[in-house]
Formats: C-alpha cells, structure tokens, sequence
C-alpha cells in the first residue's frame, strides 16, 4: 500500500508542477514560475523516495531527498522574497 502512495505523492507534484509551469507560460506571472519550480524540486524528492522505499530498497537516498525537498523549499522562499511588494 505504501509503494501505491508514493508513487502517487509523486504523480500529484508532477501534476502540479505542469499546471503551475503552464499558467506560467499563458500569464508570465512570475510568482506561478517559482511555485512551479518549487514543485519540480518537490517531485524530484518524492521520485527519489520512490526509487529509495521501491526500486532500491537496501540503498539510503535520505540526503537526496532532504536536499531536493530543501531545494524546492528555498526556491519559493526566495521567489517570494523577490516578488514581494516591499
């Protein structure tokens, strides 16, 4: 049941990540650039969760999925920090 939930963890940020990505392209607000890049990072996480509970279970893929988490994390921080009205 587990596997099923991370792959699906996964599918939804790649879902999600497209959309924002997409709305990027039509309306060049620059805010939906950073959620969507942030979501490409957070994908990336779970893709690496998959590959690490899943694909290779006697590897530990932990730090790379911390760092990519971490990734997504400050690149929507500083997208805010940058678009912000200040």
């Amino acid at each position: 049941m587990d596997k099923i939930i991370y792959t699906l963890c996964a599918l939804t940020a790649a879902t999600t990540a497209g959309l924002l990505l997409r709305a990027y392209l039509r309306t060049r607000f620059r805010l939906l650039l950073w959620s969507g890049l942030c979501f490409v990072a957070l994908t990336v996480s779970n893709v690496l969760l998959v590959l690490d509970r899943v694909v290779f279970e006697s590897s530990d893929l932990a730090t790379w999925r911390l760092a990519a988490g971490l990734a997504g994390v400050l690149l929507l921080v500083g997208g805010l920090i940058l678009e912000g009205d200040a």
